[in-house]
């Protein structure tokens, strides 16, 4: 059994190479030199402020404050709000019943401000964060988690070797292709694992293009999304023929699927 990847709090160490884990093909980059430390995420943050539209980006500014309304809006005019009070407070009682169901070294996709990260190193348990807004991963790392700017399709530290990975806040949509964010997700975690995902309440199955808007008329630059209910999950999670059905709940009024890795 391999060895769970080691995830530095604030200050990246040097983290020696596990000989249980195969090399991958191509080398990918260590932990020590992906983990984000404050002056790190602060490097990150002023490339970010480079580009003219990091400016007006209604989420990099709740991300900052903490605060919405924030809104995700679809090309028809529709849109949904996005609960970015409660994705900056701690962990709810909806929340801990994923946290709950964590077990070894945890990889958290699109963590956001880190609430996760924070509830799970109180557990003593390896826990790692990723995100592609340097805001975010600068908000988690000073709340005390382990985070990198890294989106999840590029090389990841413990590739392979994760024992849990978690896909909540809708994250599930993430990159607007589910079925390939579930077979990149089979690469990250080992045999046996799990992957703990949020869906969405009512039987959907929808690919979009969004922005976020902060409900003023100020609105980021689009992207892919997608929206799904338990049951598009498990047939889409079922179809990679990696993952298959290992538990089911509601809980506040949210739903979350288990996916036990094959």
């Amino acid at each position: 059994m391999s060895a769970p990847p080691r995830v530095p709090r604030t200050r990246p160490e040097p983290v020696a190479p596990d000989p249980a884990v195969p090399e991958p093909a191509v080398p990918e980059p260590t932990l020590s030199e992906l983990a984000v430390s404050e002056p790190a995420a602060a490097e990150a943050l002023d490339a970010h402020e480079e580009h003219a539209w990091s400016r007006c980006d209604p989420w990099s500014a709740a991300l900052r404050s903490g605060r919405g309304p924030l809104y995700l809006h679809r090309e028809d005019g529709t849109r949904h709000p996005l609960d970015i009070e409660r994705w900056c407070a701690a962990p709810d009682a909806a929340d801990r019943t994923v946290i709950e169901r964590c077990r070894g070294s945890v990889l958290d996709i699109g963590c956001g401000p880190g609430r996760f990260l924070v509830a799970l190193a109180e557990r003593r348990l390896t826990a790692l964060g990723i995100d592609a807004n340097p805001h975010a991963v600068a908000r988690a790392v000073r709340a005390g988690g382990g985070a990198l700017c890294r989106s999840v399709f590029a090389p990841l530290p413990g590739t392979g070797s994760w024992h849990t990975a978690l896909l909540v806040d809708g994250n599930i949509g993430i990159g607007g292709d589910p079925p390939r964010l579930l077979r990149r997700t089979a690469e990250l975690v080992r045999p046996g694992g799990t992957l703990l995902v949020e869906t969405a309440a009512h039987a959907l199955d929808e690919r979009l293009s969004v922005r976020v808007g902060d409900g003023r008329g100020v609105h980021g630059t689009p992207f892919p999304w997608a929206r799904l209910g338990s049951t598009a999950l498990l047939r889409h999670a079922e179809e990679t023929g990696a993952w298959a059905k290992a538990g089911e709940w509601e809980a506040g009024g949210r739903r979350f699927v288990a996916l036990r890795r094959a």
